[in-house]
């Protein structure tokens, strides 16, 4: 041992002293060790999953095969009607022919629609109401405010607000899905003659209005618009 001089001795003490440092810092393998990044392994790895996947990455929707599993797609409908009843089998019916039919979205639309044709109405505007009619209703409402314009009436009315709108109905007749709804609203109207004075309804007294309306889509057409096929007016 006498051929260790002094600085041999110093360097393989530093030498032990730095191998403890970097075992702390570093740690010991245990066998659980995450395998060293491979950029090329990965890139091969991300083709093949890229290669999995499909081109379309939004699912579009599609009509079920015959005995196909329903899955949720009617979870939607039975929240809204009791599943079994005449209305459940009506919605699902037009489900299964415009896949992205929702109920809930549907009564929110209509609701819209029936406060732009009764304001559109009262306002002689035709315009609107030919976008939201089917003919025969149009027919009707213009001829009413035909009439009324001819007696040089007009109409004061502001809409206050729907209190209840629900499907009652709902069918697919051909091609074409019918929903009917019972709508009860709230208006203040009059109509006032060529001198103002009031010869219909109160500018006063808020009204409570009962309707059924029918509003119809033919499901084979692009147009996702439901129009207003028939109207009545309840007691």
């Amino acid at each position: 041992m006498g051929f260790f001089d002094f600085g041999t001795i110093f360097f393989l003490i530093a030498a032990v002293v730095i191998f403890f440092q970097l075992r702390n810092v570093l740690g010991r393998r245990t066998g659980s060790e995450r395998p060293p990044f491979d950029p090329y392994t990965a890139s091969r790895t991300g083709d093949k999953d890229a290669a999995k996947k499909p081109e379309n990455v939004v699912s579009l929707p599609r009509k079920r095969a015959p005995g196909e599993p329903a899955d949720d797609i009617y979870a939607a409908i039975d929240a809204f009607a009791k599943p079994d009843t005449d209305l459940n089998k009506g919605l699902r019916a037009i489900k299964d022919n415009d896949p992205t039919f929702e109920p809930k979205t549907f009564v929110d639309g209509a609701k819209m629609a029936y406060e732009m044709i009764v304001m559109a109405y009262a306002d002689g505007d035709r315009k609107t109401l030919k976008n939201l009619l089917s003919r025969e209703v149009y027919d009707g409402f213009v001829a009413a405010i035909g009439e009324r314009e001819a007696k040089s009436e007009k109409i004061q009315s502001s809409f206050v607000g729907i209190n209840k709108a629900d499907i009652v109905s709902a069918e697919m007749k051909g091609g074409e899905a019918h929903i009917t709804l019972r709508i009860v609203s709230e208006l203040i109207s009059a109509t006032r003659d060529k001198a103002g004075a009031v010869v219909d309804g109160d500018p006063e007294t808020v009204a409570e209005v009962k309707d059924v309306w029918t509003f119809a889509r033919d499901t084979r057409s692009r147009d996702p618009n439901w129009k207003l096929v028939a109207t009545e007016e309840e007691d």
